[in-house]
């Protein structure tokens, strides 16, 4: 994958986790249909990662099978969530919210798992280079 394609993700997903973590005031707006922003950016954001990771890993290597895995996971958040919570703004009631989270952290600490560990070959590589 090209450079500019894994940075640009890159600066999608740290765009998407900064919004996220000082909790920017636009991830309420509403979009058409009753989504919020903030899920829409979650969403982007993790599959910006993964597919960081895929682009940054070489062709049949576990990391590339890994990041692949970790990309499905990303895509699959946002639906997956809606089906449990039984609504777009995610508001749980009963045992789903644990199932919820717990399939939420699993996603998310493989996707950042993942792309820590592409970066770290890439730089490990560029480093064998030198």
């Amino acid at each position: 994958m090209p450079k500019t394609i894994v940075t640009f993700l890159l600066v999608v997903a740290a765009v998407a986790l900064l919004s996220l973590v000082f909790g920017a005031s636009y991830l309420e707006t509403m979009l058409p249909g009753g989504l919020p922003l903030g899920n829409a950016i979650t969403a982007i954001g993790l599959c910006a990662a993964a597919g960081s990771a895929i682009g940054l890993s070489a062709r049949r290597t576990i990391l590339r099978l890994v990041s692949v895995v970790s990309l499905i996971g990303a895509v699959a958040w946002l639906p997956v969530s809606v089906a449990l919570a039984g609504n777009l703004t995610l508001n749980f009631h009963g045992g789903h919210g644990v199932a919820w989270l717990t399939l939420s952290v699993a996603i998310v600490a493989t996707v950042f798992c993942t792309l820590t560990w592409a970066l770290a070959a890439t730089l490990l590589a560029k480093y064998r280079r030198v």
